[in-house]
């Protein structure tokens, strides 16, 4: 890093900028701190996050917030069920001399808010998954590329929810994070009933640029880690596979199947990130259990006796880490 004189240097100015973060995003989103932080923790680890939760829990207004205070370029898409893959990606328009030439669609910026994901038709939501995984877009035979950073922030309705399609699991396993957003406690609901209901307006700051989070992102994958640690998360996320050798009794009773490698890059790569916002600078076991649910949520499936028996995902994987 040119700025800083050492690894360890930098790592505590991450721990510094994200507490300034946190202080920043917290002027207009009261009360959920553990979805700020990983929301940000995917940022400083180049995944993508998927937030779910029911209408009116502030998921647009969270991710809005965190884009004002990353300087970033920030696009949302509305999906709704007449969306088009082009209305994303862009498509060909014929100019006044007839030539072809590419329009972008709003994918072309660092932060995507995709809205209510789910309440499109699979053709359109699979138009992210090119530009998720290989950070460019192809139009007609020719491949554009992202601008970097670039994160799809997506929210999500409770699949229970009328007009909603479910996401493919070749969809869902590209987002780092599922994270799911609860009701606010009484005292954050009223905190947040008495600032939305005056006429104070609070003005969010912006603290990271592009080029600083690039830096962070390189720092978080020169994290250096144990052995025993990573042994930890492969472990952990065998244990979610029935029927193979180290699956756990948990997964061979109650999921019909268990996650990928993604979740053992994702469970080390997210632990380093979680070390250095903690102050540390290399990541124990404690820091994999830390993210182990939004890593694992979206990535193991229930089986029927689970569904019967009203045992959640959550659960289950507290069952796994314990």
């Amino acid at each position: 890093m040119d700025k800083f004189s050492s690894d360890v240097e930098a790592a505590d100015a991450l721990a510094s900028a994200y507490k300034t973060l946190e202080a920043e995003i917290s002027k207009v989103v009261i009360g959920q701190d553990p979805v700020v932080r990983q929301v940000l923790t995917g940022v400083f680890c180049h995944g993508h996050s998927l937030l779910v939760g029911v209408p009116g829990l502030a998921k647009t207004l969270l991710i809005q917030t965190i884009a004002t205070a990353l300087d970033l370029q920030f696009k949302r898409i509305q999906f709704t069920p007449d969306l088009m893959p082009s209305d994303i990606l862009g498509a060909e328009t014929m100019d006044k001399e007839r030539n072809f030439k590419f329009v972008k669609g709003p994918v072309f910026a660092n932060i995507i808010l995709a809205d209510e994901i789910n309440r499109t038709p699979p053709k359109t939501q699979a138009a992210l998954l090119e530009s998720m995984q290989e950070y460019a877009v192809t139009i007609a035979g020719q491949r554009y590329e992202l601008p970097r950073p670039f994160f799809v922030l997506a929210t999500q309705n409770p699949i229970e929810q009328e007009g909603t399609y479910p996401l493919p699991e070749a969809q869902l396993d590209r987002f780092m994070f599922n994270i799911l957003l609860t009701y606010p406690s009484l005292r954050d609901e009223m905190e947040v009933v008495r600032s939305t209901t005056s006429d104070d307006q609070k003005t969010v700051n912006k603290i990271l640029t592009g080029e600083q989070i690039a830096e962070f992102q390189h720092l978080v994958r020169r994290v250096p880690v144990a052995e025993n640690v990573i042994e930890y998360a492969v472990t952990l996320v065998n244990k979610t596979r029935p029927g193979v050798a180290g699956s756990s009794s948990s997964a061979n009773d109650f999921l019909e199947w268990g996650a990928g490698p993604r979740a053992s890059q994702f469970l080390v790569l997210g632990a380093k990130c979680n070390a250095l916002l903690n102050g540390k600078y290399s990541p124990d076991i404690e820091d994999v259990q830390a993210i182990a649910k939004p890593v694992l949520r979206h990535r193991i499936v229930r089986n029927f006796k689970a569904e019967a028996d009203g045992i959640s995902v959550d659960n289950i994987i507290d069952r796994l880490i314990g």
